[in-house]
């Protein structure tokens, strides 16, 4: 290529300590991208903000307030006034603000640097609102990374995205060895259990509540199962209701009977220990009750980790799960849950058979791998010396919120380099 590396990239997405699955993909992309791209990578990242503020590492230069519009516009000014040669943002419709996430189009249409947008959702049926965001947010973008086939699909049937602006790049995954689940459960005192994993934040769509009315058939079969759900309320279901799933899911644990089978672990849980559980499962479980989720980042780990897996067939699942790498189940049939689930506790032939071609299948998705796909299209598209980017746009081009003295105040934004992190206060 003619002309310089993307050298400096400027994430929008949440960020850690934030709690949510995009700020997790966020970091073990920008930790492979340190891999990958070595000492001519640097990230910028400006971090999306919902509710109480965060304490970040000094890769966050930059924070906006999900519900200010003054944020996205000065951002956008800060973007554009750094040294940044790319931006990528982690698109998902919660995390930015108004109808479908319209305030990112804010940002977007005050940018002159390139942009390449990894979209964690595609909608089949969607509300005008978000069809018309989800446009703008294409247009806007060189380039439209998907995470699965179907999403292909989608952009080009439904949103009218040319096929040549689309890449398929899937989730990330730890390469993580294939290993037996005794030397694990010894760590954790399982060794007499089989054991059954559900990790992520917990909400009303996960279905666990499934897997519960399911569990008594596999105990009947196997009384010394233990069914181990790792993760807290997500945050926003939590602000607006609060602990009822989880409660209902006590509850119903009592009613069945199934105290000595199991256990909640209720905080957010990651990294090493996050393995040690994963490590310890015989079988994996997304017992999900909605078709309608492109993405998993937990399904995803489950597979390259080589988990025997059982699930319901959401989009994510039919595609990680095809050609015999897990089993699908029907949506909200605890029964056939049940059932699966016992064969291949029954049946280690055909469980190790399972977890081989798993494994085999996410050497594909390893995060280095993933890393060096993102780190050659940010070079490929990154503006050459000898290209001009395009002009700023005219400040008619873009709908300026009305000035509130609540909402903001502005000042210059600091160079690229500083270390500090600026907002609008």
């Amino acid at each position: 290529m003619i002309g310089r590396t993307a050298k400096k990239v400027a994430f929008i997405c949440s960020y850690k300590p934030r709690r949510c699955g995009i700020a997790t993909f966020a970091l073990d992309l920008i930790n492979s991208l340190r891999t990958a791209g070595g000492e001519e990578f640097e990230p910028l990242v400006i971090a999306m903000e919902s509710g109480a503020e965060l304490t970040y590492d000094k890769s966050v230069k930059y924070r906006i307030r999900k519900d200010i519009k003054y944020d996205y516009i000065s951002a956008a000014d800060y973007i554009n006034y750094s040294c940044a040669d790319i931006v990528s943002i982690q698109h998902e419709f919660g995390l930015f603000g108004g109808e479908g996430g319209s305030h990112l189009n804010l940002l977007l249409k005050k940018l002159n640097k390139p942009v390449i947008t990894t979209l964690h959702t595609v909608l089949e049926i969607p509300h005008v609102e978000y069809f018309e965001s989800m446009v703008d947010v294409c247009e806007a973008s060189e380039k439209v990374i998907v995470m699965n086939k179907r999403g292909i699909k989608m952009l080009r049937g439904i949103y009218g995205v040319p096929g040549d602006k689309i890449k398929l790049i899937p989730h990330g995954v730890p390469d993580l060895p294939f290993t037996d689940s005794t030397y694990y459960k010894r760590k954790l005192g399982l060794e007499q259990h089989k054991t059954i994993l559900t990790f992520g934040l917990l909400s009303e769509n996960k279905g666990i509540e499934v897997m519960l009315e399911a569990l008594p058939r596999v105990v009947k079969v196997n009384p010394h199962v233990l069914y181990m759900v790792i993760g807290e309320t997500h945050p926003e279901v939590l602000r607006y209701e609060g602990l009822s799933y989880k409660s209902k899911l006590e509850a119903m644990v009592t009613d069945l009977g199934l105290q000595r089978n199991v256990v909640f672990h209720n905080r957010f849980v990651n990294g090493e220990e996050l393995f040690g559980f994963l490590g310890a499962a015989d079988i994996y479980v997304t017992p999900y009750l909605n078709k309608e989720q492109l993405t998993s980042g937990t399904l995803a780990f489950a597979v390259g980790a080589g988990k025997a897996v059982v699930s319901t067939p959401y989009w994510a699942a039919e595609e990680l799960l095809a050609q015999g790498r897990g089993k699908l189940v029907r949506f909200a049939d605890s029964e056939h849950l049940a059932r699966s689930i016992a064969e291949l506790l029954s049946n280690d032939a055909q469980c190790y058979k399972m977890r081989k071609r798993a494994y085999e299948y996410g050497r594909s998705m390893t995060w280095s791998k993933v890393g060096q796909a993102y780190w050659s299209l940010f070079e490929a598209q990154a503006p050459s010396l000898t290209i001009p980017l395009r002009p700023k746009p005219d400040s008619s081009d873009v709908e300026m919120p009305a000035y509130n003295h609540d909402e903001a105040h502005f000042a210059m934004p600091p160079r690229a380099g500083d270390q500090q992190v600026y907002r609008s206060a």
